[in-house]
């Protein structure tokens, strides 16, 4: 018997998205969070990317964070500008927004779910069984659970406790980070320059508030050396040549450029998600977003396990989907901290890819990968929609995005084509199949799709084609688990009125 079907293990933005994603599926949660209080001065991250706003919207909760963020049009890749305003997307920018308001945001999204957060609440240690896992608390509490999920960062508790080799490249660098008021700050709300003895940057960060970076190289700081408002003057002085009157610190850190990821995201009944299961350098801002998108794979297949509907193996394609995104992020970034050497070599590199970035096939593809809008899982079959996340097509009394609230699977015709119905009974109580007509100038050159809970496209007949029923089958039987009892009414999603097949 167990007290609650997952414990999560951190409360930071992969833990909570995750924490809301299975709360939507109405299973039982609860958040172990080490601090006491809620971060409300350390951000570490400070931007969404166009992906995770997709997801988030995908969920009806985008409006609250485009309220409290800042439209950025560009992101860049080592301090190269990647201009985002001609990306297919409705959002078509990186979003300012610092991490403690994003897990406000998502904290207050998860008690309206239902879910449990205890602070205070120290993981120090588990075992699990054939059953559950019994993860044990710093003050000598435990609780059962069927599965736990390490959120806890990147010196997790959990992924040490559970034997998971952390292999990768150590650091080369040392940034020292303050938050901080300027009395004689730069023009220009971000500021990035490489000069002789490093790079630092300097970015707006509200009235009277900055965020100081400055990057030393082949120079790496102890694991627990502090950080001074002295300390950082001092490098800035020597990098930058000003400290721009720098006073008042909020918030003062330093990290590294060590890049490592878990070799597996998974030992039995325990999973890794976030930092817990890959570091490196927050080049670009993906770190946050990179840990939101693990979650929002995991939470519809862990859901799917535990009310019994889908096999334990459907948790192997967590692994199989997410490892392969974060080892590209590992890959960038190391490309990225490099280009930010400062010898002439570098240099004459950094020009020779700035001249490439003018080229827009370049660019498109550096910021696709940057703001992960050209993630794509591995599908049986060949079409080039299969693993990609469905475009949020306008349709005639809504949109896709409208379609995914809930976190259910949608099989969307958009061809008026009879023979869908009968398929997806067997699979009613997870799936939706929606009838409607795209809006006009909205074609995909599909007359139907199968549209996992994550947005991705797990099923595709093109126009005119004839569907492969059997190819459907088996496909929401791969995501969805076994087929339930034949006979059940399918359920049409609320957003758009069943479609008049044509006579």
């Amino acid at each position: 018997m167990t007290d609650t079907p997952i414990v999560i293990a951190g409360a930071g933005p992969t833990g909570l998205m995750l924490a809301c994603e299975l709360g939507l599926a109405g299973i039982d949660v609860l958040v172990l969070e080490r601090l006491p209080q809620p971060r409300t001065v350390e951000s570490r991250a400070g931007a969404l990317h166009i992906r995770t706003m997709e997801m988030l919207d995908q969920r009806g909760l985008l409006d609250g964070f485009l309220e409290r963020g800042r439209p950025l049009r560009d992101v860049h890749f080592s301090g190269l500008g990647l201009d985002l305003s001609d990306m297919a997307t409705r959002f078509p920018y990186a979003l300012f927004l610092l991490q403690a308001e994003v897990e406000r945001l998502l904290e207050e999204r998860a008690a309206q779910l239902g879910v449990r957060l205890r602070r205070d609440a120290e993981v120090t240690g588990f075992s699990q069984d054939e059953t559950g896992v019994t993860v044990e608390l710093a003050d000598g509490s435990s609780v059962r659970a069927d599965y736990l999920v390490g959120c806890d960062g990147g010196r997790s508790t959990v992924r040490g406790l559970a034997g998971i080799a952390f292999p990768g490249t150590s650091a080369t660098m040392t940034t020292m980070l303050g938050d901080v008021e300027l009395a004689e700050p730069p023009a220009a709300d971000i500021f990035q320059e490489r000069r002789e003895h490093g790079r630092f940057s300097v970015l707006s960060y509200g009235p009277d508030w900055y965020r100081v970076l400055t990057n030393e190289f082949d120079h790496v700081a102890g694991r627990d050396e502090p950080v001074t408002l002295e300390t950082l003057r001092k490098s800035l002085l020597k990098i930058a040549g000003t400290d721009y009157g720098m006073h008042s610190p909020r918030w003062l850190s330093r990290h590294g450029d060590a890049a490592r990821q878990a070799d597996r995201y998974r030992v039995g009944r325990v999973l890794l998600a976030g930092d817990a299961a890959h570091i490196h350098f927050p080049a670009g801002g993906q770190g946050m977003n990179t840990g939101m998108q693990d979650a929002v794979n995991l939470g519809w297949k862990l859901a799917a396990v535990v009310r019994g509907q889908a096999p334990d193996l459907l948790l192997d394609t967590y692994q199989a989907e997410r490892h392969p995104v974060a080892a590209r992020v590992l890959h960038n970034t190391r490309a990225q901290t490099a280009l930010w050497r400062v010898d002439d070599h570098t240099s004459a590199l950094r020009e020779v890819l700035g001249d490439l970035i003018g080229i827009d096939e370049v660019r498109l593809r550096l910021a696709g990968m940057i703001s992960a809008t050209d993630t794509r899982y591995p599908m049986e079959g060949t079409d080039d929609l299969l693993g990609r996340r469905m475009p949020d097509l306008d349709l005639e009394h809504g949109r896709v995005h409208e379609l995914l609230h809930r976190a259910r699977a949608i099989v969307l015709d958009l061809g008026g084509l009879p023979p869908l119905a009968a398929v997806v009974t067997g699979w009613a109580d997870r799936v939706e199949l929606v009838r409607a007509c795209p809006a006009e100038g909205s074609g995909l050159g599909a007359d139907a799709v199968l549209i996992r809970p994550d947005g991705h496209v797990a099923w595709v007949t093109r126009v005119g084609e004839q569907p492969d029923l059997d190819a459907l089958r088996a496909a929401l039987t791969t995501w969805l688990g076994p087929a339930g009892p034949h006979g059940e009414q399918v359920r049409h999603g609320p957003a758009l009125p069943p479609m008049q097949n044509p006579d």
